[in-house]
C-alpha cells in the first residue's frame, strides 16, 4: 500500500512539474512562424501608423505627436507630420545570430527599425521583439543591453 501511494505521489508530482511552463515576464511571441512574419509584414505595410506609446526609461510618446509612420513594402519607413518627412528603414527578420542584443530567451524574429536622425527618431533604431500584433496594433519591446531596462513601443493604425 505504501509503495502504491509513493508511486502515485511520484507520478502526480512529475505531471505537475512537466505541466508548469516558464512564462517570460516580457511575454514575447516565441517561435513566430513564417506565415505570421508574412502576415505582420502585410499588416505593417497596409497603411499609416501612429506611435501611441514609447517608453525608454520614461514615457517619451509625446516626442512623436503628430507623426504618421508608413512602412513601405520596399523596406523604407517614412514618418511625416505634414510638413517634415523623416526617412528610415524597416524589416522583419530572423536574427538567429550573436550579432544582435537579444538575450537567448528572446524570439529570433525581430521588427527592425532604423532612423539616423533626428535624435528622437534615432532612439527608435533597434531590433525590437514582437510582443503581439493585430490588424490595428503592433506591440514591441527591447531589453536594453546597457541598463537592463525594457523599452516599449506601440504603433496603432491611423
Amino acid at each position: 500500500m505504501k509503495t502504491s501511494i509513493l508511486k502515485l505521489t511520484t507520478v502526480l508530482l512529475f505531471m505537475i512539474f512537466v505541466s508548469c511552463e516558464n512564462n517570460n515576464v516580457d511575454d514575447v511571441l516565441d517561435n513566430i512562424s513564417a506565415a505570421q512574419v508574412t502576415e505582420l509584414t502585410g499588416i505593417a505595410a497596409s497603411g499609416s501608423w501612429t506611435i501611441t506609446y514609447y517608453f525608454d526609461d520614461k514615457d517619451e510618446t509625446d516626442h512623436f505627436n503628430g507623426y504618421a509612420f508608413t512602412f513601405n513594402t520596399d523596406g523604407t519607413l517614412v514618418a511625416t507630420n505634414g510638413t517634415t518627412d523623416i526617412n528610415g528603414t524597416w524589416s522583419i527578420s530572423d536574427s538567429d545570430d550573436d550579432g544582435d542584443d537579444d538575450s537567448p530567451d528572446d524570439s529570433d524574429v525581430d521588427f527592425n527599425i532604423a532612423f539616423s536622425a533626428p535624435a528622437d527618431f534615432a532612439d527608435l533604431t533597434d531590433d525590437w521583439d514582437i510582443v503581439k500584433y493585430s490588424a490595428v496594433r503592433i506591440e514591441l519591446i527591447d531589453e536594453s543591453g546597457g541598463n537592463g531596462g525594457t523599452d516599449k513601443l506601440v504603433f496603432e493604425k491611423n
